[in-house]
């Protein structure tokens, strides 16, 4: 595998973003990246771009400098990772035009964009593991190892996916060896929820509806319902997977409002359904047992719209 200094060869202004509606493993690859750049290549000038993301990510150093409104000047080397698809960039989307190179370093199996260099690796727990195959170990600052641990541990699910491999072990333990506080991560990014959150869960669960003799689970959550609960976009995260938890359950669906008329949908399955050829179907994409896409319509539309395209599969 080629490594990072490979591509910065003349290299002077970077620009790292991942996708809309950040998760951990967004955060964590570029967040990761961004240190591992200001850390060890003071000739280049390197700006990340995030969207909102939840206030328990805080702890990753650096975190406040990332930016959430794209600059517009274009700049040499614009780095994307864990996007499905380019259509998922975030803030730095005007950049995929104007940049010099754009280096792609991903695991999605949706991911089909044109960039000048692409990696991706399907198969792999998470952009953070792909990204580490591609930095020198020696230069991993215990911040940028924190970053990192973060993305893989929340995109495993603590190391519970399938996709959780040997390797994957292997590089969280290379990080634990920077003497990163590894419990505290686990538990602050992945296990700790606000009560609006916990709340917001609750209701989606009390009121979810199997279908398909109980092999799908349907929740869903409204405007109002974010807005009773305080809760925001970046705070649905999780919710699709304790759908998935139910006993006989083989996909979850968890719908929530993004804005009227617009519902964003998180599917999940267990072993069967391939989940991002569903997503794909309405301009999505993600993983095969992890996917989303939007959906124009009521509730009722985008659940029957759903409902539609998961029949062929389960039949």
């Amino acid at each position: 595998m080629a490594k990072i200094d490979e591509y910065l060869r003349d290299i002077k202004t970077v620009a790292i973003a991942g996708h809309v509606n950040p998760d951990g493993d967004c955060i964590g690859s570029c967040m990761g990246m961004y240190l591992y750049l200001r850390e060890n290549y003071p000739g280049i000038r390197a700006e990340v771009y995030l969207e909102s993301y939840r206030d328990v990510f805080s702890f990753i150093k650096g975190i406040k400098e990332a930016k959430n409104v794209c600059e517009p000047a274009p700049v040499d080397l614009l780095i994307l990772l864990d996007i499905s698809s380019t259509s998922r960039i975030g803030a730095a989307s005007p950049l995929l035009d104007t940049a010099g190179k754009t280096l792609c370093i991903d695991h999605h199996i949706t991911n089909k964009g044109t960039y000048t260099w692409f990696h991706n690796e399907p198969g792999v727990s998470s952009a953070c593991e792909v990204l580490y195959g591609f930095l020198d170990p020696e230069k991993i600052s215990a911040d940028c190892a924190a970053a990192l641990y973060t993305g893989i541990v929340t995109d495993t699910g603590v190391f519970q996916y399938s996709s959780t491999s040997p390797q994957t072990m292997r590089v969280a333990a290379k990080l634990m060896e920077k003497h990163i506080p590894f419990t505290e991560i686990i538990d602050g990014a992945f296990f700790q929820k606000s009560y609006g959150q916990n709340r917001m869960l609750g209701k989606v669960l009390l009121e979810s509806r199997r279908m398909f003799g109980g092999h799908v689970i349907f929740g869903s959550a409204l405007q109002s319902d974010m807005e009773a609960f305080q809760v925001e976009a970046k705070d649905m995260d999780g919710i699709v997977s304790e759908l998935r938890n139910t006993i006989g359950v083989e996909v979850a669906v968890f719908l929530y409002e993004l804005r009227e008329g617009v519902f964003k949908v998180s599917l999940r399955s267990r072993e069967h359904v391939d989940v991002s050829c569903i997503a794909r179907a309405f301009g999505g994409g993600g993983h095969v047992r992890a996917s989303g896409c939007n959906i124009e319509g009521t509730l009722e539309e985008a659940q029957e719209k759903i409902t539609a395209e998961l029949k062929q599969y389960l039949e």
